[in-house]
């Protein structure tokens, strides 16, 4: 199975990037009045590229034998990931002001981009571990 590990990984950083790309347009979208954001079908696609996202992940950390709580650049990514789900639910559904679901919005972009500077470096502190030494 390690011989499918450069697909695997090209489909899981597609996943990112797609995820990520559709999460920044459904909020910007949504913060301008736009009712697709909430359409169906946008949430399904939302949800597959999710679901290809999150197996992708568990494919490639079976294949390289690093897990979260196990290793810590990976348990940073579960943590903060879980924080991302959290702070875009906030964004999208749970704020109770136009202001504070814009930062949440901003808030969760912030957690997104550190999640990918966390497995970039594959260390804990992401981008921060030049500061650390």
């Amino acid at each position: 199975m390690i011989e499918f590990y450069p697909e695997i990984r090209l489909v899981h950083i597609w996943a990112v990037s797609m995820s990520g790309t559709l999460f920044a347009l459904r909020g910007l979208a949504l913060f301008a009045g736009a009712g697709w954001p909430k359409a169906m079908p946008v949430r399904l696609l939302a949800y597959t590229i999710d679901t290809t996202l999150l197996t992708a992940a568990l494919m490639l950390m079976t294949l390289v034998g690093q897990y979260p709580f196990v290793d810590g650049w990976l348990t940073v990514k579960v943590l903060l990931l879980v924080l991302y789900i959290g702070l875009g639910t906030m964004a999208f559904r749970q704020g109770r002001t136009m202001t504070a679901r814009i930062g949440f919005f901003a808030a969760s972009l912030t957690v997104y981009g550190f999640i990918i500077s966390v497995a970039l470096a594959r260390h804990p502190l992401g981008i921060l571990s030049n500061l650390a030494g």
